[in-house]
């Protein structure tokens, strides 16, 4: 019977550790792809701002082309960081998620204060703004709450030992 349960705990710890490699496998592969996406939206920002020095241009719009494309950027290299987190850390955490979600807030919440400085309608664009200043100030609370009052330690589990059969 002890020689069957060892083989089974030892069967389940073989899975466990392949499900791991894969898992880690996954966000190497994750990462590999948002450092592609990063250099590609970097070299783009780069040439959205010579682009703008060039030629004639809108003021307006060329800055709001320019900080699009750079908070994008910052968003990407956000999840960048925090996948990195992810994997030396083997634990996944809530408030780079939320950093996230607070940069894409202030991004959306800058263009479309941008947009209705030329003609606001209370309608769409009144409401979006009111939901965007709702869900950053519902992501700030939770990264101060967060920080504040962090999360116990998570134990991994184990395979509880029997004792020997007499």
């Amino acid at each position: 019977m002890n020689l069957m349960r060892a083989h089974r705990s030892g069967l389940i710890a073989r899975v466990v550790r392949s499900l791991r490699t894969i898992e880690d496998l996954v966000h190497v592969a994750v990462a590999v792809l948002l450092s592609v996406l990063a250099l590609v939206l970097l070299i783009d920002v780069i040439d959205s701002v010579v682009m703008a020095l060039r030629g004639p241009y809108n003021a307006l719009d060329v800055v709001l082309s320019i900080l699009d494309k750079t908070l994008v950027l910052f968003i990407v290299a956000e999840l960048l960081h925090t996948v990195r987190i992810t994997i030396t850390e083997q634990q996944l955490q809530a408030e780079p998620f939320l950093v996230v979600g607070l940069i894409a807030g202030v991004r959306r919440l800058l263009l479309v204060t941008a947009e209705a400085e030329r003609s606001f309608r209370w309608n769409p664009q009144g409401i979006e703004l009111l939901i965007l200043m709702g869900l950053i100030l519902a992501m700030a609370v939770a990264i101060l709450a967060l920080r504040r009052w962090p999360p116990p330690p998570v134990e991994e589990a184990t395979t509880p030992v029997s004792p020997p059969a007499p």
